[in-house]
């Protein structure tokens, strides 16, 4: 009996070809757009020229991240990366924990539902929509810098767009406004939660509403705001191609430009295909490394594992 319950659990693929054949499509999409695409990086170790091609092209080695190295623009880029990237992280954190305890704490369900539609849509609107909007707002004659002069906060109108100094500070607070609303959703599901009960026992104590917050809102999702923040840490040099891309100028490079952007000028602008290359693939390997860390620190704070 035992022999044949164990034959009867063996499974074949004869058994499960359709499931094979389900996540095909999926299998096909990686391997076209991210499988073959990674052999790409031999490109990094070549002087290449597109007319000569991948079999033909210079084998030059590491000189490329030598001489990547050797350049200001690698420090620049990789230190206005990490800066955007790590305030807007640290600021969409703060700022979706805010908004998700104002809507459990402060607002009826129907006005809840209403705000938090509101607060989603811009989740949803691409980059090159916003960053033109954006643009006549903080432009020279635009309404912020109309309302300043108005309210006598400024004596002239502010370079938001076209300063070393404002810049950064732009792409990190519209990105905030954007994201905030959608990445509270998280917060939201984790507050409700919470042991109604808890809150019960705190009016009879007479707590206040901020104590409550402090002594069981905030313990009670402590947990999801670790795991968030440690699993953000993979994405801390990825500052935004599209919006960096469709916001800055030349003027601006200083303060704003980042790996993403650099490639694409070295790549499609200036044709180094190999210089940008190397950096791509430096920026890979970190992000590597950021992914490796945080997953083995979510498992080790939170408990959070995939496999």
């Amino acid at each position: 009996m035992q022999k044949l319950a164990l034959k009867r659990r063996k499974v074949t693929l004869k058994d499960t070809w359709p499931y094979h054949l389900l996540i095909l499509p999926g299998l096909l999409v990686v391997l076209i757009y991210t499988i073959i695409p990674f052999l790409g990086n031999v490109i990094a170790f070549q002087d290449f020229k597109p007319i000569m091609g991948f079999q033909r092209s210079e084998w030059v080695g590491l000189e490329n991240f030598r001489y990547m190295f050797s350049l200001k623009d690698t420090a620049k880029i990789f230190r206005n990366s990490l800066f955007i990237a790590s305030m807007k992280l640290l600021l969409s954190l703060i700022a979706s924990i805010f908004f998700a305890i104002v809507l459990h704490e402060a607002m009826g369900q129907k006005v809840k539902k209403c705000v938090q539609t509101i607060c989603f849509l811009p989740h949803f609107l691409s980059w090159v929509i916003l960053a033109t909007i954006f643009k006549n707002i903080f432009d020279d004659t635009g309404l912020v810098n109309t309302v300043l002069v108005k309210l006598g906060l400024a004596s002239q109108s502010v370079n938001f767009l076209g300063s070393n100094r404002w810049f950064p500070a732009l792409l990190i607070g519209t990105d905030v406004w954007k994201e905030f609303g959608y990445g509270s959703i998280i917060f939201i599901a984790a507050l409700s939660g919470i042991n109604p009960e808890l809150y019960e026992a705190a009016d009879i104590d007479g707590a206040s509403r901020l104590a409550k917050i402090w002594h069981i809102t905030l313990p009670g999702i402590l947990v999801t705001i670790v795991l968030v923040a440690t699993l953000n840490l993979s994405n801390i040099l990825n500052a935004g191609f599209d919006q960096v891309y469709n916001m800055y100028s030349p003027v601006v490079y200083e303060s704003g430009d980042i790996i993403d952007t650099y490639v694409y000028r070295m790549s499609f602008i200036n044709a180094q295909y190999s210089m940008a290359t190397a950096v791509g693939l430096l920026k890979s390997a970190v992000s590597f490394i950021l992914i490796t860390v945080s997953y083995f620190a979510a498992d080790r704070v939170a408990g959070y594992r995939l496999f």
